[in-house]
């Protein structure tokens, strides 16, 4: 093998020594070279929608005080997102004891949520429907609950779905 081409073969052996195992290494990685992603269009003036607040309001208590604590939290929060035109859901979710805010019978609260209902029209009520049953079966009838509200299999367990859809958690 003549002098010039041992050269240039070991040249091309030490490119590839190095080059094929870096090569190797970016694709292994998928580090590349930055590159820059392009800029957003400019839609006009049209700002971006606004992130919808999510809260979910439990009740597990038939305590009074605690029921108009809650009811304060569903007026105040509503017209503080209002101020701000900002998005805003509300639930409340009744379970245990909490099931009598909003049985038609025995709610200690139930001219409150009408006004609450009034100022937000859009708050969602539900009842655990494991609790319900429990009741009904202790008291040997069925239950009554206030116009509009809904039932959840579990109360625990539709809290916990909210928490992880990414919603907030007030206890009052």
């Amino acid at each position: 093998m003549r002098p010039s081409r041992r050269i240039l073969t070991l040249a091309v052996g030490l490119v590839l020594a190095f080059a094929v195992p870096f090569a190797v290494t970016l694709l292994l990685t998928g580090s590349v070279a930055a590159v820059s992603k392009p800029e957003p269009k400019n839609l006009g003036s049209k700002q971006p929608e606004p992130r919808v607040h999510h809260v979910v309001l439990p009740i597990n208590s038939d305590d009074p005080t605690t029921m108009r604590a809650l009811i304060s939290t569903a007026l105040n929060l509503p017209k503080y997102y209002r101020e701000r035109n900002e998005p805003f859901e509300i639930e409340v979710v009744a379970y245990n004891a909490g099931v009598h805010m909003l049985r038609a019978d025995t709610s200690p609260v139930k001219d409150l949520l009408r006004v609450v209902r009034g100022l937000t029209p859009d708050i969602r009520f539900v009842v655990c429907e494991a609790t319900k049953l429990g009741m009904e079966r202790a008291e040997g009838h069925p239950l009554v609950l206030l116009d509009n509200v809904d039932l959840v299999p579990n109360g625990p367990g539709r809290i916990i779905e909210l928490q992880e859809a990414g919603w907030s958690y007030i206890r009052s």
